[in-house]
């Protein structure tokens, strides 16, 4: 679901409402890994399919993160993750690596 790899959160699947709450708690823990450097990267190029639901799952990360000092940027994000935020008027919110 989700690798901790080399500083990076590699996700791997899905970024679906049917799992968004799995991905969520998944992901809390993981968000320390970037404690030492004050930056953490994560990698989208795994995701396949995601809807909406991606993006609060996202903005939840970025919070907690934040409250840790630290800062979460995106890579690799899908295209279609770009159209939501945009969409939805949040596009500059994402932080792209």
């Amino acid at each position: 679901m989700i690798e901790q790899a080399e500083g990076r959160l590699r996700v791997t699947a899905p970024m679906l409402i049917a799992n968004a709450r799995a991905l969520l708690e998944a992901g809390y823990p993981l968000l320390n890994c970037g404690a030492q450097s004050g930056e953490l990267l994560l990698d989208l190029a795994g995701v396949a399919e995601l809807d909406s639901s991606s993006l609060s799952t996202f903005f939840a990360w970025q919070r907690k993160a934040t409250e840790r000092g630290v800062q979460l940027r995106i890579a690799h994000p899908p295209a279609s993750m770009i159209s939501l935020a945009e969409l939805y008027g949040v596009s500059e919110l994402l932080p792209l690596a």
